[in-house]
């Protein structure tokens, strides 16, 4: 066979009649599916198309990209079904309200199918398989057809990715020769960075579902919860080499909220995949490999939900044809097993429609009646001195539905004070019952010592906000109303001042404004000791002085511009009336330091992690409002860079830096910049001498002998995927300016560790002794890195060096270290060492 001139009935099953009304997807798409990678704006066209032939069709828009593209939700149907679509969509959501789910009669409900397809860009054979399952549904003739679709309401997201599917069908369209060549070392397997698997911020949307920090979750999101969908797929790819996964995954790496009948249901519908696969001769694996244990990805959020996810892995062709140790792979052969499973899914899904349905409606009946312990049991939440991380979280946990309420009174739990109107409260009662654990609850022993992603991701831990578990909420009669809206505060200038006006850096947006002054010219200056004022008010290190006397600016201009940045960063700005203090420093003090306009790089490319790159790019970006040029470490050595203050060298090995760059980057340290480094970037610091770091060597478990088989799992079980530390801060320290305690929770995922430098202030912040609080973690691990410098500082002739161990900006939703990581950039260049 030619896979260059593949037809459509290379794809579709042979035994049906199709409506020839229906117009082909080549006759829309002008190639056949498999011809050409689809590009989004074509993949949107042709649903629109379709829809406008076909009466089961129905296309909806429900979000749009960083890029402005949409996001689909193609409704496939009976006619009949269309027409009372949202009275079946609200009856089936009754389903998962225990007090209403017995009323529902299920015997005449469809069953909800979600199929979503390449949410990583770059694993194009799903988005391309959606066009095919499309157009069977759409013109397929006959009673079995027509019976299946009166049974199923279907749900197809054709590209849960639409900037990474632009980005990767580019790439491959533009490298495809007319004769296909399978050669690996072809440049249409070697995409440019970032490659197409991420969004525009380069995030995986894959790890998004629970942290809800991307657009494009954010819309999803709202869509599951509109549809409570009964099935869920995720069409994936994985390495070239492989054949193709369906789950269940690894029986061991099931998380414990996830029951044993979601399992048995699981392991039903693998067997409708199992039989569709074998009938092509396809082969396959299962229970390998793959987990369900992080609840942030598609597969395994509706397990949750009294759903069904199920995880699909295609071996990939990275492009239109490749060689494998099984053979040429082509594009159109691995978009077919993604179209089999579809299928497949279907079939189960109307097989089974009335376990499915059943099983929706049981799992949220007992939701609480299997966990009676928690009848009175909720969770407080709390954080007094920034009301806006607060805010964030609850806004996160409105998104995936769970009830929230007001608290009608200060109380004191475990020595934290949680303030009325400044603190939420969970009950666990409510029917989101198992997802409010899921987040909240901490778990440090596992059955298993291996993990797909992260095993912790804990919300209160994660925003850094206080939190207490309350046994009885009724008779402590601080529940409030319930709170159905959450917004950021609306910023408060306190008053006209004809002195000077101060900042709290407490505030989470407080960067974003003082940045934005800066670039207008202020001349800003910041605490490095405490003070009172004369109007009571006491001020931590960190705190940024406005001064209105030395400003080239009028006091009214003044005033008017900072309500403005206290209205846009939802700040509390106080006036100053004096210069002499009650306490503490004056405001003419030394002990207050002037502010620099941050001017900041940061290399990225081939060789950078482009995770932690994006996640630094949306952070100031998106939330701060900062300016940062991206330069790719390739083309260091012929940029100035004395345009710049701050470099930014995220996770990365850095191979394309040349010697030219590197001596570059070192001369300019030494000049007066401010370098700041994290993760394997450290690596590199310690090759240019910039500062002494030595790192610790990987833990090996030598202390016994292990079977040959068991070799590969020993070592995963010493690599950590994802837990939460405990680091102790010096607070004193300008890198740890707005923060209030001793300690804060880290999200560590790698084994690099840091040995103690001899100058042992050059280690500023450390890992506790015992630090595991939420996750897996070796025993090995913990003893080498317990105790351990999480941070490191150093002088290099006139610049400052900064190296973080960790990531401080995971995934976007790690806002209690995102002030460590912007205080290196705003003060850096102030730390004395």
């Amino acid at each position: 066979m030619s896979w260059a001139q593949v037809d459509l009935f290379y794809y579709l099953p042979k035994e049906v009649s199709y409506n020839s009304e229906i117009p082909t997807p080549k006759s829309i798409l002008g190639h056949e599916v498999g011809e050409w990678h689809v590009s989004h704006d074509k993949l949107v066209y042709f649903f629109y198309n379709l829809a406008g032939y076909s009466s089961r069709v129905k296309v909806e828009k429900y979000g749009q990209t960083y890029e402005y593209r949409p996001l689909l939700n193609v409704i496939i149907t009976s006619e009949e079904n269309h027409k009372k679509l949202e009275q079946i969509r609200q009856t089936h959501l009754m389903l998962s309200d225990p007090i209403n789910s017995e009323k529902v009669d299920i015997h005449n409900l469809p069953v909800i199918i979600r199929l979503g397809y390449s949410i990583h860009g770059n694993e194009a054979s799903g988005a391309n398989a959606s066009i095919l399952l499309a157009y069977y549904l759409a013109a397929a003739q006959g009673k079995e057809i027509d019976e299946l679709l009166d049974k199923c309401i279907i749900l197809i997201d054709p590209s849960l990715n639409p900037d990474g599917l632009q980005r990767f069908s580019t790439w491959v369209n533009e490298h495809k020769s007319k004769n296909l060549n399978a050669d690996p070392n072809n440049r249409e397997f070697d995409e440019a960075w970032p490659g197409g698997r991420t969004n525009h911020y380069w995030f995986d949307l894959n790890r998004d579902w629970l942290l809800a920090q991307q657009p494009e979750s954010i819309g999803r999101l709202k869509l599951f919860h509109d549809w409570m969908p009964n099935i869920q797929t995720d069409h994936h790819e994985m390495g070239s080499d492989a054949t193709f996964f369906f789950q269940p995954g690894v029986p061991a790496r099931k998380h414990p909220l996830i029951s044993e009948d979601n399992a048995v249901l699981t392991e039903k519908i693998g067997a409708y995949h199992a039989k569709a696969l074998d009938k092509e001769k396809r082969l396959y694996f299962t229970k390998e490999s793959f987990d369900d244990f992080y609840f942030g990805k598609g597969s395994t959020y509706p397990d949750l939900h009294g759903g069904i996810g199920i995880l699909f892995e295609q071996a990939s062709a990275r492009g239109h044809l490749k060689e494998t140790q099984n053979g040429e792979l082509s594009f159109p052969f691995a978009i077919k097993n993604h179209f089999i499973s579809s299928l497949s899914t279907i079939s189960a899904g109307y097989d089974l429609r009335l376990e499915l349905l059943e099983y929706q409606r049981d799992f949220y009946k007992t939701a609480i009646t299997k966990n009676k312990v928690d009848l009175g049991k909720a969770i407080i939440l709390g954080a007094n001195d920034d009301p806006s991380r607060l805010i964030l979280l609850g806004q996160v946990l409105l998104q995936h539905h769970i009830k929230l309420y007001e608290t009608t009174k200060d109380v004191e739990l475990n020595h934290i004070k949680f303030n009325a109107g400044k603190s939420i409260i969970i009950p666990l009662n409510q029917s989101q019952n198992k997802l409010i654990r899921a987040i909240f609850e901490r778990q440090t022993t596992f059955k298993d010592s291996l993990f797909y992603d992260i095993s912790a991701w804990n919300f209160d831990l994660s925003f850094n906000t206080d939190l207490a578990w309350i046994n009885d909420i009724n008779s402590m009669k601080i529940l409030g109303d319930q709170i159905t809206e959450l917004t950021l505060p609306k910023g408060n200038l306190t008053s006209r001042s004809t002195y000077a006006y101060a900042i709290n850096w407490d505030q989470y947006f407080a960067p974003g404004a003082v940045n934005g002054l800066l670039q207008k010219g202020l001349i800003l200056k910041v605490a490095t000791d405490p003070f009172s004022t004369q109007e009571g008010e006491m001020y931590d290190r960190g705190t940024i002085l406005i001064p209105i006397g030395i400003q080239n600016m009028g006091e009214d201009e003044l005033f008017e511009l900072l309500g403005k940045y206290a209205s846009n960063y939802h700040l509390k700005i106080n006036a100053i009336s004096s210069g002499l203090s009650t306490s503490g420093i004056d405001l003419g003090s030394s002990s207050f330091s002037n502010l620099r306009k941050p001017t900041i790089a940061m290399l990225v490319g081939d060789g950078v992690n482009e995770y932690d790159a994006g996640e630094i790019w949306h952070l100031l970006d998106q939330r701060m409002d900062m300016h940062i040029t991206m330069i790719p470490s390739v083309s260091v050595d012929r940029i100035k860079f004395n345009r710049y203050n701050v470099l930014i060298l995220p996770d990365g090995s850095y191979g394309d830096l040349n010697s030219t760059g590197q001596e570059k980057i070192k001369e300019w340290v030494k000049n007066g910049g401010t370098l700041v480094a994290s993760c394997n970037a450290l690596r590199l610091i310690s090759k240019l001498q910039l500062a002494d770091l030595k790192f610790k060597k990987a833990v090996k478990d030598t202390s016994r002998i292990i079977a040959y088989a068991d070799q590969q799992k020993a070592k995963g079980a010493q690599q950590i995927g994802g837990a939460i530390f405990t680091m102790e801060i010096d607070n004193t320290h300008p890198l740890a300016y707005g923060y209030h305690q001793k300690t804060i929770p880290v999200m560590k995922n790698s084994i690099l560790s840091l040995e103690s430098a001899a100058n042992k202030n050059t280690n500023p912040f450390r890992y506790a002794k015992d630090p595991l609080l939420s996750g897996y973690t070796s025993i090995e691990n913990l003893k080498q890195i317990g105790g351990s410098p999480a941070v490191s500082v150093a002088k290099f002739g006139e610049g400052k060096v900064i190296a973080f161990v960790d990531d401080y900006n995971f995934r976007a939703f790690w806002y209690g270290t995102n002030r460590l990581f912007i205080n290196s950039i705003f003060f850096g260049n102030l730390i004395v060492i």
